[in-house]
């Protein structure tokens, strides 16, 4: 059990769980709109993930304890290069233009984590812009449907359209909801300079919040220019299971409901496709 508890442990400190989500989040995209598997562009997001946070939740640590790391953070680094060597590989096979894109993406992580403009604009003495009073939530939503929408598409040839739009703003949506969790989970302990949504306008209405933009990622796939049944039912299951896990939040629950059950929505979406079409 103790075995179990650390290869589980691993599992998700070392970000493959994350990185699952936003590789399963990317497939659905692939779902939507009709393309056939993409490894190239899927293997990257999944490689790229796991690089990009664990470079997020570890450099601040690496950065000042790096003659006494703790075994376990060695072990992750060592984990992560591999991906990073993985992840290189399968960009070089990526077109030009996703290269662009994903460049862009890759600036914003990393000014997520790296210290770069003065310190009045931050709520501590970081100066990145995770530090960023209120800002954390929508540089993550923005990200993830980023690179979850416009990478597969771009890699693929498929045009920008209307559906596409919709699409990365329903993302956007989905991420912010998901973050909610998070952010009622830590209320005790954030800095009340982060200006967190629960933090702002209390727990109750976070959860409410969580349910009304739900409502309107739903609705929202009424105004693409097409859709099918299968997307509008398996989209309804993904939006009740998301909100019934938002209403369930409370302050100080089990790292575990947030880190591995919320973060495991997005591969529930996959696995109902997968299941159903």
């Amino acid at each position: 059990m103790r075995v179990f508890k650390q290869l589980f442990d691993f599992y998700i400190n070392a970000s493959i769980h994350v990185a699952l989500a936003v590789y399963a989040l990317s497939w659905v995209t692939l779902f939507e709109f009709e393309i056939p598997y993409d490894e190239n562009v899927l293997y990257f997001i999944f490689y790229a993930s796991i690089t990009g946070y664990n470079f997020v939740k570890y450099f601040g640590v690496a950065k000042f304890h790096h003659r006494s790391l703790a075994n376990w953070l060695k072990t992750i680094q060592i984990f992560s290069f591999f991906c990073f060597l993985l992840m290189c590989y399968y960009a070089w096979q990526l077109n030009q233009s996703t290269l662009l894109c994903i460049a862009v993406f890759g600036l914003i992580t990393f000014f997520y984590a790296i210290p770069f403009l003065p310190k009045h604009f931050f709520v501590d003495q970081q100066q990145n812009l995770r530090s960023v009073s209120g800002l954390k939530i929508y540089l993550i939503a923005l990200v993830w449907s980023g690179v979850t929408v416009f990478l597969p598409l771009i890699n693929n040839g498929y045009p920008i359209n209307w559906d596409v739009i919709i699409t990365a703003i329903q993302r956007f949506i989905f991420v912010i909801v998901l973050m909610l969790p998070f952010e009622i989970r830590d209320l005790a302990f954030d800095s009340l300079k982060l200006s967190t949504v629960p933090q702002k306008i209390g727990v109750l209405a976070t959860k409410l919040l969580g349910m009304v933009l739900l409502t309107v990622m739903f609705f929202m796939e009424f105004l693409k220019d097409e859709t099918a049944t299968l997307w509008i039912v398996v989209l309804a299951v993904v939006a009740v299971v998301t909100g019934w896990f938002v209403l369930c939040s409370k302050t100080g629950r089990n790292k575990y409901y947030t880190a591995f059950w919320v973060e495991g929505l997005p591969i529930l979406w996959l696995a109902l496709l997968l299941l159903l079409g």
